[in-house]
């Protein structure tokens, strides 16, 4: 797993540049008697520009054929406003301020929803949840089981500071998945903790058992799994409202739960409650 699966946790707002000069247009032509169901600028006329980071199973610029959850969800909002989708590549240090510096309409990549995130973009409604997830080989998912283990997990996930206070010298904090995976595979841990969706995606086709950690008063993560949304332009109300709209409309018809299960996450994960923002 790649470094940037942590970073969707917390405020990326260093790292200013995407990486290179790599776009791709994306989505069908669109008719020409086209009807966009809403009204609103973007930063180019006839294109919503997105900032693409790769995190597997959610945004993945794939040599400029993009994938994922959040570029299913992205593209019906696309195709509902009449526009074409230009896809600019981007590292997870770039890919929010692309959109606060006014170089892309909105970023993806499981996004939490949070409220340092919020001061320096719009975000759109929930999309769906993302939960504190365990790696292990026996299946653990009890917080107080792993208190007699070696545990590692990836700086930056909201669970980290929580678990820190619970596990003290058991908990290990890598500074990317690389390592932690590493330290799994050759028994210096006895558990990982992940994203639920990036860990499922990781580990489809070996031993390794994916678990959602089970509620623990101790670790506030495990209690409330984290809302995603979209970044996108803080002062493109019109864009916001409009995405706001769709999003529902998609929650209500199926259309989020179908493409959650059409890559490997549970439908659950769509049902998002009150729209809340992470302190």
């Amino acid at each position: 797993m790649k470094k940037f699966a942590a970073l969707s946790g917390i405020v990326l707002i260093a790292g200013l540049a995407l990486t290179g000069c790599e776009s791709a247009t994306g989505g069908s032509d669109v008719a020409s008697d086209c009807e966009p169901r809403f009204e609103f600028e973007t930063i180019n006329d006839g294109q919503l520009t997105i900032s693409i980071p790769d995190l597997v199973p959610f945004s993945a610029y794939n040599n400029g054929n993009p994938e994922g959850v959040d570029v299913e969800v992205a593209k019906n909002l696309a195709e509902a406003n009449c526009l074409t989708v230009n896809w600019q590549q981007a590292n997870y240090a770039g890919a929010v301020p692309s959109v606060s510096n006014g170089r892309a309409d909105l970023t993806l990549g499981c996004f939490y929803r949070t409220e340092e995130r919020a001061q320096v973009a719009a975000l759109t409604a929930p999309i769906y949840t993302d939960s504190m997830a365990s790696i292990s080989k026996d299946g653990v998912d009890s917080i107080p089981d792993m208190e007699s283990m070696k545990v590692g997990t990836v700086d930056g996930y909201l669970w980290v500071q929580d678990m820190k206070d619970v596990m003290g010298d058991n908990l290990t904090i890598y500074p990317s998945s690389v390592e932690m995976e590493a330290d799994l595979e050759a028994g210096r841990i006895d558990v990982g903790l992940d994203s639920f969706g990036a860990a499922q995606a990781r580990h489809q086709d070996d031993d390794y058992t994916i678990a959602e950690v089970q509620k623990d008063e101790r670790v506030a993560a495990s209690i409330e799994p984290a809302q995603i949304g979209f970044p996108m332009t803080k002062d493109n109300s019109a864009m916001l409202e409009a995405f706001d709209t769709l999003i529902n409309e998609m929650h209500e018809d199926g259309t989020i739960a179908q493409i959650l299960a059409d890559n490997g996450l549970p439908e659950s994960a769509a049902d998002t409650g009150e729209p809340r923002l992470i302190g």
